[in-house]
């Protein structure tokens, strides 16, 4: 099992020797990988129609993912960066494509991108992308990225993209890992179509059922559950009584990675408190559950 954890935006502040030490000391304890979250700009909910049923508003604090990776590549030498997730349909698809393949470059193969949709269609709306199709164009998003990772010149005519006669310089050297996150059925079956893994968000419970739906989407495509990745989010907050046996639960199901969220959000506990506790949490949490850790983290 690799066990990682969830980068504190909402809490972590923005002393960027804070934020080294909360990674340094997450790489050095022996967590896997390091997870990030990704917000362009948050938005007032109250007036809205449609209303926004997401948990961020404008007072959440997110640091920008590819920056704050390019950040921390230097910062570490061996955790795995991971966005969980990448609201990709959001983002201009090729500058998406060059970015990682940067980040994948400099932190030397140690990126995973993992993608969504988003909810927050004010989001959407100041970058100057489609919120209705957002799901569709994601499709095709994942299909362009590989293809521009992998060849030096291409021309491409998509249904939302055309490249003519163009490509990326330098590539990555591999196919970055793409995995989804989400918590709808379409989000499943996409993932189980097009994705090497998928990121479960919600609580244990709810987790868990939506892991099975997946194994169930994979079914349908003929895939094997044994050769695509499932990551639990699990929360700090459900104390140590927990830890141990929410891990256990998704070892038993065959899933390869797991990270702790020590954000208190969606009315999960409260706030840790400063981004001293954060680190410190970072300690704690793997005196209980380090030793369910594979042995090279």
């Amino acid at each position: 099992m690799k066990i990682g954890a969830v980068f504190p935006h909402l809490d972590i502040g923005n002393d960027p020797a804070v934020i080294r030490d909360w990674a340094q000391t997450a790489e050095g304890l022996g967590y896997s990988h390091i997870l990030a979250y990704d917000h362009v700009i948050g938005a007032v909910h109250e007036g809205r129609e449609p209303r926004l049923w997401g948990p961020y508003t404008e007072q959440s604090a997110f640091h920008e993912p590819f920056v704050l990776f390019g950040y921390l590549a230097a910062c570490t030498s061996r955790v795995e960066l991971a966005t969980g997730i990448l609201i990709l349909p959001q983002r201009q698809t090729v500058l998406v494509a060059k970015q990682a393949a940067e980040i994948d470059l400099l932190s030397g193969g140690r990126l995973r991108l993992g993608v969504g949709t988003g909810w927050n269609y004010v989001e959407f709306d100041a970058l100057n992308e489609d919120f209705g199709n957002r799901g569709a164009r994601q499709a095709e998003q994942v299909a362009l990225l590989r293809q521009l990772w992998a060849e030096p010149v291409l021309d491409y005519s998509g249904r939302w993209h055309r490249i003519e006669r163009a490509g990326l310089k330098p590539l990555p050297g591999r196919s970055i890992p793409i995995w989804f996150g989400g918590f709808t059925d379409a989000a499943f079956r996409r993932a189980a179509r097009i994705g090497d893994g998928f990121i479960f968000g919600a609580s244990q419970q709810a987790n868990l059922d939506a892991a099975e739906k997946v194994r169930l989407a994979l079914d349908a495509v003929g895939r094997n559950p044994a050769d695509f990745g499932f990551e639990a989010l699990l929360n700090y907050q459900a104390g140590p009584d927990a830890w141990r046996s929410d891990i256990e639960a998704w070892q038993s199901i065959g899933a390869s990675h797991v990270a702790m969220r020590g954000m208190a959000m969606r009315g999960i506990g409260e706030s840790l408190g400063p981004p001293q506790a954060h680190i410190d949490a970072l300690q704690t949490y793997w005196d209980v559950v380090g030793d369910l850790a594979d042995a090279d983290g």
